[in-house]
């Protein structure tokens, strides 16, 4: 039976990723709810996949990869120094990192040019759909913008209005908090969401010397924090989506 099911499933991951290379939208089980999936190369999947979710098209796309060495490739070189450190303690796993891009125009067409968000998902089948494409799929969650994330995928079109294009059903995910989110653009980091890893793991890695410049460890006082407070605001207001 256990058998059966495998057998199934890589049949299901071999169509879901010949629907997301042709440029459509997939929605595919993760380790905290359903997301939705598209090639972030296909200006066409990610306008439809905006269109499905009624997504701002100003409101940056996250992306989901199968590896660390995938997510790592998406960053600029030299990379952020709390990029490898936190991408060794916490990947896979659900912490979404805004790094600086190794391509403007793949991080433009996903929604900010200056900065990607990515993380490296733990869900077994997500990472086999990833690895069958050959490239990180977007990862926003796999309901209308501004409604509750979906655990189960019969809800899924319910929840959209529309069927996706296709629906890879994983059973219930674990549902909880959302991705925890983190600025690696930004010197020194900033935490722009709450999230399942809580800030108290991630501080030692951003306040190490190995992943944290001298300058950005200087005290700031007076209108300079308030500046600062003013820019964390902004950020919050662009960052992408679970």
């Amino acid at each position: 039976m256990e058998r059966k099911s495998t057998m199934a499933h890589r049949r299901e991951v071999r169509t879901a990723a010949a629907v997301l290379r042709r440029g459509g939208v997939v929605a595919f089980p993760t380790e905290t709810f359903y997301a939705l999936g598209a090639d972030p190369r296909k200006r066409g999947a990610l306008a439809r996949l905006r269109r499905l979710k009624g997504r701002d098209a100003r409101k940056p796309l996250l992306l989901l990869a199968a590896s660390r060495s995938q997510a790592l490739a998406l960053a600029s070189q030299p990379p952020p120094r709390a990029l490898l450190p936190l991408a060794r303690r916490f990947w896979p796993g659900p912490l979404t990192l805004i790094v600086p891009p190794r391509s403007r125009t793949l991080a433009g067409a996903l929604g900010r040019a200056e900065g990607l968000a990515v993380r490296v998902t733990s869900h077994p089948l997500a990472r086999r759909l990833i690895r069958a494409c050959g490239f990180p799929v977007t990862g926003t969650s796999a309901n209308r913008a501004g409604s509750h994330p979906i655990r189960e995928a019969p809800a899924v079109a319910a929840s959209l209005g529309h069927p996706p294009d296709h629906v890879l059903d994983g059973g219930r995910t674990p549902g909880g908090a959302p991705s925890t989110l983190l600025d690696l653009t930004a010197d020194p980091p900033r935490l722009l969401r709450a999230g399942a890893v809580p800030e108290r793991r991630l501080r030692p890695l951003l306040s190490s010397p190995a992943a944290k410049p001298a300058a950005a460890r200087k005290s700031r006082a007076g209108p300079r924090r308030k500046s600062r407070t003013r820019r964390s605001a902004r950020a919050r207001s662009r960052a992408p989506g679970s």
